[in-house]
């Protein structure tokens, strides 16, 4: 690898977002996760999965033979994060918890400041061509991989900037064909491109989902709707239904969050330009505040507390009916023990590397701690001169203290519900050995805790017991699903075959986070310990089959409060979804699955690492 080439091209690319943004401190660099924007610093990608012709560019350079098209495509890259940090108000996307509206107003975003950009520096028009011609590749490539409200929000970008469909991308036709209702004069697709502000992008895509919810109904009234819960853009049932109204080129449109809302929203955007945006965004404002009103992903997601303040007036808890069904399952050493050396020996080779950094960054913090001035322990040679000037010195010892990082507990507690199936739970459990490999070498003490939720006979006997007896039922959540709470590696558990019980870690089903939470934070607790901290590694909100999901966000946002009150470091780390930024006061999005163990170890190195004495 020819660094010296990766960073005289890192320096021409430095320069050129310096121009395009007028912000003379800012530097460029390329590297997993890009393109996204840390401080002053443009990190664009470099691996294949982002995307294959920008790895193939960082490829050339490092190996001197970068080609124009390459660098275009770089360069393409840099002018949508220039024209982002120049046109945009990113904290007005709140993409942290929009989920599917946040992605659609972030296309509207994007297509809006790149127009600005084109405008202001019309050569840029060249890599921003070879920009969307390299995503649409990439779609087109994935396009079997992606989920529905994925291919969706694809479909929505596309048509946004007027680009055609390519051959063999299921689903594309019917999801053009239905979106096609959208386009008329003062339709949200119409308003979405007459956005001149980050805030008119955020509320046109509410209305784009609005609307395709309401395609996806025909109009009719919005018992279905209501039924759903509020994620219901990721429902199959709705996909089939966009499908069908799709497949027929029905032309009817109607906002049907409900009667009053609809009328006021279908008047809104039949209004001219920036003020039908502004009518119909407060149209909807009013129907997703009413009662019994459908929300979107968006709307759902509980609202960002400013600092300091709670999320919500009064905290809603998830309770259970009863526990009685909840289980406890111990797998401390009874794995395959063939297979945990396996999973460890793999796990030592993706972090084998980092835990030697974090152990010398460690050692090295022990060594500069010492508690001079004792009449016993090791000779201090700074003392030595006052031992040999002073008859009655007597204390020229000193004593090496350990490092407080060294006295802490680290509770890893795994989202096992059933979206984690697949190359997400072999990363997660590879993370977990990883992890938890490493903390035992160094002598820290460990546990690795999952959970998630299964329907139980014995539980739903019980509620269509009390059902019928006319028990009031409305202050209960989870009605027919017991916790499966795992315990794969105690505290306690120190000998070589302790974390076996990492090897059968498994999908379940749902998962109550706030309630599983709660569960972990009890049990670190009761560890004596200076220090405690604990990793949640999930990949989306709290999610129970017979639950309020707006409940079950609150009890969550409300679990992680008290945990935080109790002292105890809370980490979420989000497995290809940003759900835990809403959560967490202390959050990392993995994006790349490949990436999820060596970024986990790399945030708890760094937080071990730290020096700050607890009292």
């Amino acid at each position: 690898m020819d660094a010296a080439r990766l960073d005289d091209l890192e320096a021409r690319l430095g320069k050129l977002a310096r121009v395009l943004t007028g912000e003379p401190r800012l530097a460029v660099s390329i590297g997993a996760g890009g393109p996204r924007v840390e401080h002053e610093r443009f990190v664009l990608p470099s691996h294949a999965d982002e995307s294959t012709q920008a790895a193939q560019a960082v490829q050339a350079a490092q190996s001197g033979e970068s080609t124009e098209a390459d660098e275009d495509l770089l360069i393409g890259y840099l002018d949508l994060l220039a024209a982002r940090w120049r046109h945009s108000a990113p904290h007005r996307l709140d993409l942290a918890q929009a989920g599917v509206t946040g992605r659609i107003a972030q296309a509207v975003e994007d297509r809006r400041v790149l127009a600005r950009l084109v405008a202001a520096y019309p050569g840029a028009r060249r890599y921003v061509e070879r920009l969307r011609a390299q995503l649409a590749r990439d779609a087109s490539r994935r396009w079997g991989a992606l989920s529905w409200p994925e291919r969706l929000i694809w479909t929505i970008e596309r048509t946004l900037w007027g680009e055609p469909a390519r051959a063999g991308e299921r689903d594309a036709a019917t999801l053009a064909a239905a979106l096609r209702v959208l386009e008329g004069p003062g339709g949200p697709l119409a308003v979405a491109r007459a956005s001149r502000s980050t805030s008119e992008s955020v509320r046109a895509a509410q209305a784009i989902v609005a609307g395709v919810r309401s395609l996806a109904s025909r109009g009719a009234n919005n018992m279905m709707q209501s039924a759903r819960p509020p994620d219901s853009l990721d429902d199959e049932t709705l996909a089939r239904e966009l499908d069908d109204f799709g497949a027929h080129d029905d032309t009817a449109f109607a906002l049907t969050l409900d009667a009053a809302a609809a009328e006021a929203s279908a008047e809104a955007l039949r209004q001219p330009g920036a003020q039908a945006l502004e009518a119909a965004g407060e149209a909807l404002g009013d129907a997703m505040s009413a009662p019994g009103a459908t929300l979107s992903e968006a709307d759902a997601a509980p609202p960002r507390a400013a600092a300091g303040a709670a999320p919500f007036a009064k905290a809603v808890r998830s309770i259970p009916l009863t526990t009685a069904f909840d289980a406890v399952t111990d797998l401390t050493g009874s794995g395959d023990a063939t297979a945990w050396r396996k999973l460890r020996a793999l796990a030592r080779a993706e972090t084998g590397a980092l835990r030697t950094h974090l152990e010398r960054v460690l050692k090295a913090d022990e060594l500069t701690h010492w508690k001079r001035e004792q009449e016993r322990g090791e000779i201090d040679r700074a003392a030595l001169a006052r031992l040999a000037a002073s008859r009655g010195y007597r204390t020229p010892f000193r004593v090496a203290t350990h490092a407080s990082g060294r006295d802490a507990a680290v509770t890893l507690l795994l989202d096992l519900s059933g979206s984690m199936a697949g190359r997400k739970i072999e990363l997660a459990r590879l993370c977990a050995a990883a992890l938890t490999d490493a903390l035992m070498q160094l002598g820290f003490d460990c546990e690795v805790l999952g959970y998630s939720s299964v329907e139980s006979p014995d539980m739903r006997a019980q509620f269509e017991r009390a059902r019928a007896a006319g028990v009031d039922l409305r202050g209960f959540n989870r009605f027919v699903e017991r916790l499966d709470l795992r315990i794969f590696k105690r505290f306690e558990a120190r000998d070589s075959n302790a974390a076996s019980g990492l090897a059968a870690i498994e999908c379940g089903h749902e998962n109550p986070d706030g309630e599983a939470l709660a569960w972990a934070a009890a049990r670190l607790m009761a560890r004596k310990a200076r220090r405690r901290l604990l990793f949640v590694l999930s990949d989306g909100y709290p999610s129970t089959s017979d639950g309020d999901p707006a409940v079950l966000r609150s009890d969550l946002h409300a679990r992680v409060a008290e945990v935080g009150e109790q002292g105890i470091e809370l980490v979420g780390i989000g497995i290809q979804d940003d759900a835990v930024e809403a959560f967490y006061p202390q959050a990392v999005v993995v994006r790349k699955l490949h990436e999820l163990p060596a970024v986990a170890f790399a945030t708890l190195s760094r937080m071990l690492a730290r020096r700050t004495r607890r009292g």
